[in-house]
């Protein structure tokens, strides 16, 4: 019986070198886009840091002068720690609620029926614009006719109780527990979301060779959903991490610069926008190295982070 020789295919590779010079033509714009307002805005932004510039005009290099400045400064490292008081609750309470309703919509007792109706109903405040959200909360929670302190005072009548309006947004210890509570809010869906695509993303033949091991459902969720959805969990605690550190929008729109409660809910993007686009105080070259220093400690903790969770899955 004669072999038959297999002739090696040739590619025309003048027509191929071709194709791939068009995709290049392409990406073109694609990339003109992103160096002009991506990366030269990063650069441009480390090289003010190492300036004295304020708003515009002239200015002259200062080397580490501002990052010295920054971390001499108490005001920034007190701006940090009410940023990391602030996302601390928010995230005890967000993680808190993403992982409850993750162990009831993948218990495979409770069988709940609907679940891309829940996903869209809980990540429903994630689409609403902060500003939406601001004004809402402002509403609710006004001191003396907003509809919670209302809510709140009728229910103490009828219990015969007596019940002094609080101040939810206005007072010094209660602001930074709203503020937190109203981000995870707005947060715990997307958080939902990214557990249970984990959840769903594992073999049933996991939980069933364990179910016939006689592993009971806390055995099975610590010993196999939660080892097989370590990604995803490192994924949203470095994203929440990093988001939290960012926080801005929420307590810019609720708290004013006037308001007893601005020394506990200033947060260090509203620190750096103090200095980047407040009239009156503008010192674009400090703000600059603010933005520079935040990021340096948002990279050593994710880093901290990433190390941590590698460990423990080794």
């Amino acid at each position: 019986m004669e072999e038959k020789t297999v002739r090696p295919v040739k590619f025309k590779y003048g027509s191929v070198t071709k194709f791939n010079r068009w995709g290049n033509v392409f990406v073109i714009p694609f990339s003109v886009v992103f160096l002009i307002f991506s990366v030269y805005p990063v650069l441009r932004t480390l090289f003010l840091s190492f300036t004295n510039l304020r708003v515009m005009g002239d200015y002259k290099m200062v080397g580490f002068a501002n990052y010295a400045r920054v971390l001499t400064d108490k005001f920034f490292w007190k701006a940090l720690l009410n940023t990391v008081r602030i996302w601390g609750i928010n995230i005890v309470l967000q993680l808190g609620m993403a992982f409850l309703l993750m162990m009831i919509f993948s218990d495979v007792k409770y069988k709940v029926k609907g679940l891309g109706l829940y996903r869209m109903i809980y990540y429903l405040p994630n689409l609403i614009a902060a500003t939406s959200v601001a004004f809402l909360f402002k509403t609710l929670l006004d001191w003396r006719f907003g509809t919670f302190n209302i809510g709140i005072n009728a229910i103490a009548k009828l219990l015969h109780l007596h019940y002094n309006p609080i101040d939810w947004l206005g007072s010094p210890v209660w602001a930074p527990i709203t503020i937190a509570i109203i981000q995870s809010w707005m947060w715990f869906g997307n958080s939902f979301l990214m557990l249970m695509a984990g959840v769903q993303g594992i073999p049933s033949e996991y939980f069933e060779a364990a179910a016939l091991d006689g592993a009971n459902r806390y055995q099975i969720f610590t010993k196999v959903t939660l080892p097989l959805i370590r990604p995803i969990l490192m994924y949203v605690a470095i994203t929440s991490l990093i988001g939290g550190l960012q926080m801005f929008d929420i307590p810019f729109l609720l708290e004013s610069a006037s308001g007893s409660a601005y020394n506990t809910t200033q947060t260090v993007m509203m620190y750096l926008y103090k200095f980047g686009f407040t009239a009156g105080s503008i010192q674009t070259g400090y703000a600059s190295a603010v933005a520079y220093v935040l990021f340096l400690i948002i990279l050593i903790v994710s880093l901290i982070q990433l190390y941590i969770f590698r460990r423990k899955a080794d």
